[in-house]
């Protein structure tokens, strides 16, 4: 089943979904706000908060927008317009409906992702979210635990920070032969 794009007001997503599953379930069923999970520093406290992925837009699972559900939508609080026209309502193209594919499939509150650095300090995704966009990475900040994704929607480029749990190497024994103990030395 495809998916359709729908522009909302910032900050409305979820009120939007609320008020469509309070009015027509069946639709407000099929309605998705994509969000990632953040660590943020606030009041000198580290939080987790939650943040959209795409601010302003929210994602309808349906075979077609049929003109009923298309005027229901419209007359939601916080509608803006079907992507691309709401004269031209399509589906999302096989790219951006493969990358909604892939976060839904995570859920809508998308946790962080396990991660590793390699000997030359390169990031990589070893599960959650993030696997399968190692190449769209475009910036990792390590002390705030996020990666900066570069995604497109619509031919819209977003850059949008997923955070991250990174993997610590297991310590190395020391293997050198002056650090263990021999025979020799234990005389007593």
């Amino acid at each position: 089943m495809p998916y359709f794009a729908i522009q909302v007001k910032s900050k409305t997503e979820q009120k939007l979904i609320a008020h469509a599953r309070g009015r027509r379930e069946s639709v407000g069923e099929r309605l998705y706000f994509l969000r990632r999970s953040l660590r943020i520093k606030r009041g000198g406290q580290w939080r987790e908060e939650t943040a959209p992925i795409f601010t302003g837009y929210v994602f309808l699972k349906a075979d077609e927008a049929d003109p009923e559900t298309s005027l229901f939508l419209r007359s939601l609080p916080g509608f803006i317009r079907f992507l691309p026209a709401n004269d031209r309502i399509s589906a999302l193209g096989a790219r951006d409906e493969a990358m909604v594919r892939h976060f839904l499939s995570f859920g809508e509150v998308l946790k962080k992702s396990v991660v590793e650095f390699d000997e030359n300090k390169r990031i990589r995704v070893v599960s959650g979210p993030l696997k399968g966009l190692d190449g769209r990475i475009v910036k990792v900040g390590r002390r705030k635990k996020r990666a900066r994704v570069k995604l497109e929607l619509y031919q819209e480029t977003f850059e949008i920070d997923f955070g991250f749990e990174a993997l610590e190497p297991a310590p190395v024994s020391p293997s050198h032969p002056a650090a263990e103990p021999s025979l020799t030395d234990a005389k007593g």
